[in-house]
């Protein structure tokens, strides 16, 4: 088994067309088909679509399950507390006024960032052809396989 350095290994076939991670999370970001970048990736705000309309790509077999809510709560509360640490730093105020501030920014923020996390969280899966997402995939031509 000789292996020249810097080879990469390419573990599941060598049929399968290639999907860009970077490329497939940020086309999910931005609410698009990670394969083509062309088709809406929701019909409602966190239901997605069955199918691409424009590609016909499958996204039933998308699991992101609890996974964008965890990631919202990690990068909402992260930003947000940071800025109640600084902001309390500066002004002494009561604990009335921060909870007028920053509890409508904390639902104001997590309802902003749900919908492209989630998106996100699908072109992953859809690139690493997790959960059935490369189901349909040519397979190898080897009989005995």
């Amino acid at each position: 088994m000789d292996q020249r350095a810097g080879s990469t290994i390419k573990y599941g076939g060598e049929g399968a067309p290639e999907r860009p991670l970077g490329r497939s999370i940020k086309r999910g970001i931005a609410c698009r088909c990670p394969k083509c970048g062309d088709g809406r990736l929701f019909r409602a705000f966190l239901k997605p679509v069955d199918h691409c309309a424009v590609c016909g790509e499958d996204y039933r077999p998308q699991r992101a399950d609890d996974l964008p809510a965890y990631l919202v709560i990690v990068v909402v509360g992260h930003v947000l507390m940071t800025g109640y640490l600084l902001t309390d730093m500066f002004w002494r105020v009561s604990p009335w006024v921060h909870m007028a501030i920053w509890i409508p920014l904390a639902a104001i923020a997590a309802i902003a960032t749900v919908q492209p996390i989630k998106g996100g969280v699908i072109g992953l899966q859809w690139a690493y052809r997790m959960h059935g997402f490369g189901a349909r995939e040519p397979e190898s031509s080897d009989p005995s396989a």
